[in-house]
């Protein structure tokens, strides 16, 4: 809290309201002039706390609009009150003029008096200062604009709402339609973690199959190179080679039988070594026949 020297020269430098120009201690005086003030006419104390430069700024700046506006409603009050009283003369002097010409209140019908308080009743609540038919016209004609205007604005409302209300409805289609497939999904989340979990007990058996299968192959390439196996060795080579083996073979067999048939001849000795010659003479032809063909098949492989 200030001391009370920042009281004294607050009140010596004017109170309350003063701009946000002043010194800091000026600032803090106008602030405790109006909270006691304000308190005072509440019928309380003003509470302890600490005057800091951001609270005193905030009730400065507080203080400063509470007084404009305090001022600012004074002024009104005054005005009102200076217009009734304007009113309450002129209704004085039109129920004397009226109870002149014999036309006070106390003396109309109560039919009179109940149509002219209707009157009133719609003038009020028209908005207009006078009974004139020109004014209830005028009145009349803007309430009238003012329906169409507000059947317009509640035509395009009501149309709004209904494009509003057809967005909503597509909406919770929607919601319900991604509702129904999330429920779905949920329901084959397990068949499909089963499958996922078989796929994956398949893939690392599949992994094991395919290292063994290339350790095989690569033990298999190193016993070819092991025994000189080339390419030209292939397997349709080797068929047709044995294929040239089987005829060779159906040739000389006749040949190979006569030569045993001669084995059962009397002992010529002449003869018998002609005929020797001869057919060791065709079975050399017969072999040099075979060593041509499986060379020329290999050249043809190549």
């Amino acid at each position: 809290m200030g001391d009370s020297s920042v009281t004294e020269s607050s009140k010596s430098s004017g109170g309350g309201g003063g701009g946000g120009g002043g010194s800091e201690a000026s600032r803090i005086g106008d602030v405790k002039q109006w909270l006691a003030h304000e308190f005072g006419q509440a019928g309380k104390e003003v509470p302890q706390f600490e005057y800091t430069p951001r609270s005193v700024a905030y009730l400065h700046n507080l203080a400063t609009l509470s007084q404009a506006k305090t001022q600012a409603s004074k002024i009104l009050a005054s005005d009102f009150r200076l217009k009734a009283a304007e009113y309450r003369s002129q209704s004085a002097r039109i129920r004397e003029i009226l109870e002149h010409v014999g036309l006070a209140q106390e003396g109309l019908p109560s039919n009179v008096v109940g149509s002219v308080q209707v009157l009133a009743n719609v003038a009020n609540l028209l908005n207009i200062r006078d009974t004139e038919l020109s004014s209830f016209l005028v009145a009349m004609g803007d309430i009238s604009l003012r329906k169409t205007g507000v059947e317009e604005k509640r035509a395009k409302v009501q149309k709004e709402s209904k494009v509003l209300l057809d967005y909503t409805r597509k909406a919770i289609a929607r919601l319900t339609y991604l509702k129904r497939t999330l429920a779905q999904l949920e329901d084959d989340i397990a068949p499909c973690e089963a499958q996922m979990e078989n796929w994956k007990t398949n893939l690392a058996v599949m992994a094991a199959k395919e290292r063994q299968y290339l350790q095989q192959c690569a033990n298999y390439k190193a016993m070819l190179n092991r025994v000189g196996y080339t390419p030209e060795i292939s397997h349709g080579v080797l068929v047709e080679t044995a294929e040239h083996r089987k005829e060779l073979e159906k040739k000389t067999k006749p040949i190979l039988d006569t030569l045993r048939s001669y084995q059962d001849l009397p002992p010529d000795k002449a003869l018998a070594a002609l005929a020797i010659e001869d057919k060791k003479m065709q079975y050399a032809a017969a072999e040099k026949y075979l060593e041509d063909v499986l060379h020329s098949a290999l050249a043809t492989s190549e």
